[in-house]
């Protein structure tokens, strides 16, 4: 295995397992004392954002216009919209599940333990097959370029965190332990590292290295996609419009900062 690999599936491992995180947040924070998240958020969607038109995109055209050198555009337009596609259909046929009701207001008497408890599992599920693409565009990013996936790790860490605590409220509203929230929480992420290892072995096995250039298209548009639909919207519902403002200029100004550094 390639050095990069390894370090590649530990940046993976990380980013789902910030789904833990989220998980123990839940227990400690109310929803007045989240406000922090929405920031983070729009943080994590700015940088998506950024580095899917200014890195990843870029990153696939040298890939792309070696052996396609008059149609690499058209390929890597058609990779962008074959990765929106994908997280399009996942959307449609296993949505989010997530009650944003369930999740900042546990305590309502509307919702009785037994529906809590399904509506964690399914949460968990949801996210689990959510996250599987995530861990495949981060995998793939860092073998190709370290700083480029610790920057997709971070930014998919960052929105990871919400997705644990609407895993972790509502088992643990149903079934009081903590200790299974948590795990509930943490096992939802790790469909990021098996992305991963199945990024690593169609790479190794199937996909010739041309075809890794339109991989990383399809992963820009699935981020696209994850920012707008997924992580735009909660940063709102937890803070307001203007805190995610804030978290999206700073996520962009600081991956500029960070490609002008490292440039």
């Amino acid at each position: 295995m390639p050095e990069n690999y390894g370090v590649a599936l530990l940046i993976t491992l990380l980013a789902g397992l910030a789904t833990a995180i989220g998980g123990a947040i839940a227990f400690v924070c109310k929803k007045d004392n989240l406000q922090a998240l929405s920031v983070g958020l729009g943080f994590s969607a700015g940088v998506m954002i950024f580095i899917s038109f200014m890195d990843i995109l870029p990153e696939s055209k040298n890939l792309m216009m070696i052996n396609f050198p008059n149609k690499y555009e058209w390929i890597i337009y058609l990779g962008f919209i074959i990765g929106i596609a994908i997280a399009i259909l996942i959307d449609y046929f296993i949505p989010d599940h997530i009650d944003e009701e369930e999740v900042l207001h546990p305590d309502d008497i509307h919702y009785q333990k037994k529906r809590m408890k399904r509506a964690g599992i399914f949460t968990a599920i949801a996210i689990f097959v959510h996250n599987f693409p995530e861990g495949m565009a981060t995998f793939l990013a860092a073998s190709h370029n370290m700083t480029l996936g610790l920057s997709v790790g971070l930014a998919i860490a960052i929105h990871n965190i919400p997705e644990g605590i609407a895993v972790a409220m509502p088992v643990y509203q149903a079934t009081g332990k903590k200790r299974y929230a948590v795990l509930y929480a943490s096992l939802s992420g790790l469909s990021e590292p098996i992305g991963a290892f199945l990024g690593m072995f169609l790479i190794n096995l199937f996909l010739p290295q041309m075809m890794v250039g339109l991989l990383m298209a399809c992963v820009a548009g699935i981020m696209i996609y994850i920012s707008f639909d997924t992580l735009l919207p909660l940063a709102k519902e937890f803070g307001d419009w203007h805190l995610s403002m804030v978290g999206i200029v700073s996520g962009i100004l600081f991956m500029w900062a960070g490609l002008l550094l490292l440039g």
